[in-house]
């Protein structure tokens, strides 16, 4: 295959958080009635996170922690979804387009099932896709970690990348 080729790319992120008392809980840029949210540097958005990490990872572009670092004051309580704003330009940039992203979120309550629909198109707003290019699942973890939210993601990209 030349180098000039098609390529496909596949990507996979995780995410997790501990949950306290006293934060906001967004997933997929959502903002869900919760007593208790993320501990985290940002808003905590385990599914942002996670598709992020999936993103930057099947384009070979470094992680979320090398590109919106904790230690910098700019990301502090900042909506996930500028995340992946900014990661679909990058990826446009190197020559790559999503095709189609797939999740899971793990998070024993509340209940995410009337709250999926609102985060595909949230997510699918901020990474200009079609709503129909990406999945969200919700599990539990039946009580063994009632105090954690995470998320697992798996991206395929298609594109020539561009090289550098």
């Amino acid at each position: 295959m030349s180098a000039e080729a098609t390529s496909l790319r596949c990507g996979i992120g995780y995410d997790t958080h501990r949950l306290v008392e006293g934060r906001k809980l967004v997933l997929g840029g959502v903002e869900i009635a919760s007593p208790r949210g993320p501990q985290a540097h940002s808003d905590g958005d385990v599914l942002c996170h996670a598709i992020a990490d999936s993103l930057l990872g099947a384009a070979g572009l470094g992680d979320l922690g090398q590109r919106f670092p904790d230690s910098n004051p700019r990301w502090k309580n900042a909506s996930s979804l500028i995340f992946l704003e900014t990661i679909r330009q990058l990826l446009a940039d190197n020559g790559f387009r999503i095709v189609h992203i797939d999740s899971v979120i793990v998070l024993d309550e509340p209940k995410l099932a009337p709250h999926i629909w609102s985060m595909i198109k949230s997510v699918a707003g901020a990474l200009q896709l079609e709503p129909q290019r990406i999945s969200v699942k919700a599990k539990t973890t039946e009580g063994i970690s009632p105090d954690v939210a995470a998320a697992h993601a798996v991206v395929l990209l298609s594109g020539t990348p561009v090289r550098t």
